[in-house]
């Protein structure tokens, strides 16, 4: 990063929390009409149980919320409650072939020279795919991309260029999305429209280079507010082992949570609405990261 851009960021994130500050003490009046953010970080670093908490808290305060699954792990649906016997329920887009056709007129493995369309209409996928998990959540399993490093033009990519595209211009809804590691298969699409990135890491070496590298995938988006959430802490040593093995690298962050190792997310798991009732370290947290997103949100 040059140094004119490192003193801009810095100046900027200045200005952020100056913003915060002013906006702690405001209650939700459903100002925010699109607010956007996507989670990635390490596998098992805690992803989909901390998009679920962002969604039921986003839910209590009264926000439509659109989750969106496209982790290929696929497991946002069990944590926000929806019942692990009925999985077989769950069809993600990029697995229904018929669909993928319909849209852009290629059949994924087959009419291999036929003209495929880069710009499918897609306005109808929340409608024919989305399932209302309970009351203010709706989510949407779009599932991974297809050999995403290659850079392939197949129909699956398309597709789900196209529905990423789409979810950016949906209004009056909070966005929540679940990915893998690292954003750089969804490129413009994602950064036109998401202006926060929650990267989750644990203190382990391997957590925090995924970590760093997605910030910077971010930053190369222009993704306004980077955050680092580190969880899995067990003190204070946890904590000074991340900014060792980030170093300088960790200015590139705008924000820096700490969330407490809680054993309760283990004995619970998938679901975290026992979570919410017992209201432990951990909920608390991630609680003020919710209330950080909102007060830059409304900067």
């Amino acid at each position: 990063m040059s140094q004119d851009r490192e003193k801009a960021r810095a100046q900027e994130k200045e200005r952020r929390k100056k913003v915060f500050s002013a906006a702690e003490g405001l209650e939700s009046d459903k100002t925010i009409n699109d607010f956007r953010v996507v989670t990635t970080g390490k596998g098992g670093a805690g992803k989909t149980t901390l998009t679920a908490l962002l969604a039921q808290f986003f839910a209590e305060d009264k926000y439509q919320v659109l989750a969106v699954d496209e982790d290929p792990q696929q497991n946002l649906a069990f944590s926000l409650g929806f019942p692990e016997e009925k999985a077989d329920e769950i069809v993600p887009v990029s697995e229904n072939i018929d669909y993928i056709e319909e849209k852009t007129g290629v059949r994924p493995g087959e009419n291999w020279g036929a003209m495929l369309n880069l710009n499918p209409d897609v306005s109808d996928v929340v409608n024919r795919f989305g399932m209302n998990i309970k009351d203010r959540i709706n989510l949407l399993v779009i599932g991974s991309v297809i050999q995403a490093a290659t850079g392939c033009l197949c129909p699956e990519n398309s597709l789900l260029d196209s529905i990423v595209g789409y979810i950016n211009l949906r209004e009056d809804e909070v966005i929540l999305m679940d990915t893998q590691a690292g954003v750089e298969h969804f490129g413009r699409s994602l950064a036109e429209g998401f202006r926060n990135a929650v990267i989750i890491t644990e203190p382990s070496f391997n957590a925090v280079q995924v970590a760093l590298h997605s910030a910077q995938l971010a930053d190369q988006l222009e993704i306004e507010n980077i955050h680092l959430v580190v969880n899995k802490v067990r003190g204070q040593k946890d904590k000074d082992k991340v900014m060792e093995r980030a170093g300088e690298k960790i200015k590139i962050f705008d924000y820096i949570h700490y969330l407490p190792f809680d054993e309760s997310v283990y004995r619970n798991e998938p679901d975290v609405a026992p979570l919410l009732k017992k209201n432990t370290p951990y909920v608390k947290a991630v609680r003020e990261l919710y209330r950080t997103l909102i007060g830059v949100e409304r900067k």
